[in-house]
């Protein structure tokens, strides 16, 4: 129950963004919008949880890791009720939608950095890394569920989407409150100046890997919501598909990725040999799928193609999530797990508008684009993503762990 209870935090916050994905559409004829604008619903919560991740992270490590995620799924759910509410009474609806996103954006900040966090707190070794396969199949579960989801709730209204938010917050709120026990014996916190140069003096020995690392994240998720917003748009317009179908064809990528990813974290361990080398075999894939992607335009070769990007994607996050987790001590993950979970967010936010740019463009310049920017993280990860000789002393499979002693 504690697995389960850890793995719902971030399938709240994959829930956010994805399960708008198929009602945006709606949205943009009822409030007779701009594609731009319509993406700005993702984009705010994202860019809000990007700015707030960092904050809730040094909080989590000032405090606990429960004393931020409860009041971040309370808020979350009331950024929920706020939007749906607005969608159906306000006039201006639109900008109230935003404002509620962004308090969701903000809520969201406190769930999944702050769970990876959490399970480096309570688990170690292979367990460690299998848990944090499951926190990212979770995360890709919700992916999955999200537009199957959003079709399903548009059918009843396209607003209906948001008052789902705080139903869910509160399953997960429940179980987070009695399933999740966080040791007692915490040592009192540092001082701030004395946790900044800690976290100054991580950047220092290791930086040049873990920016690598966060830019590797953050590229998955740039082009997967891309994709994604892409492909929402095609099946409406090329193909004339809407509703649970089309949620269920945005599932199919997303499922192979949720699924990759828990079997990639259930056999790592803690081999970072390993995971360097699937970081780069995954990079390496998404490149040669959104390459390929450029010669098919019919729905059912394109989808073949793209899950080749999937399977990518899911070799890629768990041994990211692997890798950041363990760079650094309990006393300092929080703000490294959620600078990291900020970076991902920023992914998420560009991703959309980007996207809707690179649609007007043209369809091969959009997938040669995407292709050159997973093969420059690709050869980043190759020289840069730092692994520790056999011979190191005490564990071959463990980081250098020379400034948590700073």
């Amino acid at each position: 129950m504690t697995v389960a209870a850890i793995g719902s935090i971030p399938l709240i916050m994959t829930l956010g963004n994805s399960m708008l994905i198929p009602i945006l559409p709606q949205m943009k004829a009822e409030l007779n919008l701009t594609p731009l604008q319509a993406s700005m619903t993702i984009t705010v919560f994202s860019i809000a949880a990007a700015i707030f991740i960092p904050v809730l992270g040094y909080l989590s490590d000032r405090f606990s890791r429960k004393v931020v995620i409860l009041p971040a799924l309370i808020l979350y759910g009331l950024g929920g009720l706020l939007a749906g509410f607005a969608a159906t009474t306000f006039s201006g609806a639109y900008w109230w939608i935003l404002a509620g996103r962004t308090m969701q954006g903000i809520g969201a900040a406190g769930t999944a950095p702050i769970a990876m966090a959490l399970t480096g707190d309570l688990f170690k070794g292979g367990e460690q890394s299998r848990v944090l396969g499951i926190v990212e199949a979770s995360n890709g579960l919700g992916k999955v569920l999200s537009p199957i989801l959003g079709a399903a709730f548009g059918l009843l209204a396209w607003f209906a989407v948001f008052f789902a938010f705080p139903a869910i917050c509160a399953i997960s709120i429940l179980l987070t409150l009695f399933f999740i026990k966080e040791k007692s014996h915490r040592q009192a916190p540092p001082p701030f100046g004395k946790y900044m140069r800690g976290l100054a003096s991580v950047f220092k020995f290791e930086g040049r890997w873990l920016l690598t690392a966060y830019l590797a994240g953050a590229v998955c998720l740039f082009t997967l919501f891309g994709i994604l917003f892409y492909l929402s748009d095609v099946l409406e317009k090329q193909y004339g598909i809407d509703g649970v179908i089309k949620g269920l064809i945005l599932a199919i990528p997303l499922l192979v990725m949720g699924g990759t990813s828990y079997l990639t974290g259930s056999k790592i361990g803690k081999n970072t040999a390993a995971m360097k080398r699937l970081i780069v075999i995954g990079l390496g894939l998404m490149t040669v799928s959104y390459a390929l992607l450029v010669f098919f335009e019919k729905l059912v070769p394109f989808l073949l193609v793209l899950i080749l990007s999937s399977i990518g994607t899911g070799l890629v996050l768990p041994c990211l999530n692997s890798l950041i987790t363990g760079s650094v001590g309990k006393e300092r993950r929080g703000f490294v797990t959620s600078l990291y979970g900020s970076v991902r967010f920023i992914g998420v936010a560009i991703g959309p508008p980007i996207f809707t740019r690179l649609m007007e463009w043209t369809r091969p310049g959009m997938f040669l684009t995407i292709a050159a920017l997973t093969l420059i993280a690709g050869i980043l990860a190759l020289t840069l993503i730092h692994v520790p000789n056999k011979g190191d002393e005490k564990d071959k499979t463990k980081y250098s762990f020379r400034y948590n002693y700073v």
